[in-house]
């Protein structure tokens, strides 16, 4: 039975250097097929949820950055007419 299984690395010449071990033993011979990783392969809403969540442990002090951000647009800003 052929079993196959995804892994993620990244190319230095002729060598690839797995994110993670293999389970193979040493000296197995293997099939590569190169797919390169695209910066666009994560939808937006996708790539929205994991920039937020990086920010999920310091919530306080992105408010009060985001504070801080929307006072200085302020400044040196002409009034709206109604």
């Amino acid at each position: 039975m052929i079993e196959s299984t995804l892994f993620k690395g990244v190319i230095h010449g002729k060598t690839i250097e797995l994110a993670e071990a293999t389970g193979l033993p040493e000296g197995q011979r293997v099939t590569v097929i190169l797919q390169p990783e695209s910066s666009q392969a994560a939808s937006t809403e996708e790539g929205l949820r994991l920039a937020f969540g990086a920010c999920a442990d310091e919530a306080a002090d992105l408010d009060a950055y985001l504070a801080w951000t929307r006072e200085q647009r302020k400044i040196g800003r002409r009034p709206v007419d109604p």
